[in-house]
């Protein structure tokens, strides 16, 4: 799907930096000071997209504080709207493309990461690009808290078998894990919209979560 050009959206992110983290590198190990209640465990979502997820996750979980990850400017503006209209404080967004997000997070800042809807990759040679390649796992150990929790949701199966590999390769614990998520009927569960869209197609959500065994 081609993304339409927002030319305002520059102008937009800067105004709005009650939400949006403007200089986001020089927070490393300085995030904390970003929320009105600093001592709160961090959760951290890569690839926010338009922020259905995470503006849900700011208002059911106020005893927790948000970070959501969305390279794409067209993209990330509608996310932040979804924030100021929860109008909640425990949420910010960064407009980064974070290729190591030790760059971005000190070692054990981060409680809990999520991974909703990934890009799956699906050729053998891109494998080195999905968010559950080892080398990425690598870097959410390196930021994660010990035994800190990564959550994947998926619609695609692909993907999903091939994390649980991962995971278990790389020695994590892997823990409640649902085939058919929405039929799971999870009453704390927070959709996307790309998981509203799938499901109403009749298309299985899978998710898990993987534990650091550290």
């Amino acid at each position: 799907m081609r993304l339409r050009h927002k030319p305002w959206a520059d102008d937009f992110l800067r105004e709005n930096d009650q939400v949006v983290v403007q200089k986001p590198f020089e927070m490393n190990g300085k995030w904390e000071e970003l929320f009105p209640m600093p001592e709160q465990p961090l959760h951290l979502e890569i690839g926010s997209g338009k922020g259905q997820f995470i503006a849900g996750m700011g208002r059911q979980h106020p005893e927790y504080n948000f970070i959501g990850v969305e390279f794409v400017k067209s993209v990330i503006v509608g996310a932040v709207k979804k924030v100021l209209q929860a109008d909640t404080e425990n949420v910010r967004m960064v407009n980064e493309n974070a290729r190591d997000l030790r760059d971005l997070f000190d070692e054990n800042e981060v409680d809990h990461i999520y991974l909703n809807f990934s890009d799956p990759w699906p050729k053998n040679k891109h494998e080195k690009r999905r968010l559950t390649y080892h080398t990425f796992l690598e870097q959410y150990e390196g930021v994660l808290k010990p035994g800190g929790q990564v959550t994947l949701k998926t619609d695609n199966k692909g993907l999903f078998e091939y994390s649980l590999v991962s995971f278990s390769e790389y020695g994590m614990v892997i823990e409640d894990v649902s085939v058919d998520l929405h039929a799971d009927q999870d009453p704390l569960n927070v959709p996307t919209e790309y998981e509203e869209k799938f499901s109403a197609k009749g298309q299985p959500i899978y998710k898990c979560k993987a534990r650091f065994n550290t």
